[in-house]
């Protein structure tokens, strides 16, 4: 039997490890940036991790909070990137 591990446990997991918060104290809704989990190092961790799982490319002018405010909102910004990829 083969477990899938979903886009958002990928982004738990990686901010759980990355920040030394608990797994389970982070929702898919929690702030990354205001509620202070990333700073901009965390930031450039999350570009590279985005980069090496998921094969997403960041653009310049895709660096904005809209894509990068939550996990709700980093999963909604891959899928996008991987519609985009598939035209």
């Amino acid at each position: 039997m083969e477990v899938t591990i979903t886009q958002t446990e990928q982004l738990r997991k990686f901010i759980s490890e990355i920040t030394f918060k608990n797994f389970d104290e982070i929702t898919d809704d929690m702030l990354l940036f205001e509620e202070g989990v990333f700073d901009s190092l965390g930031f450039l961790s999350l570009i590279s991790f985005l980069n090496e799982e998921f094969g997403i490319e960041v653009e310049n002018d895709e660096l904005n909070e809209e894509n990068f405010e939550s996990i709700k909102a980093v999963v909604a910004f891959i899928a996008k990137k991987k519609n985009a990829q598939h035209r």
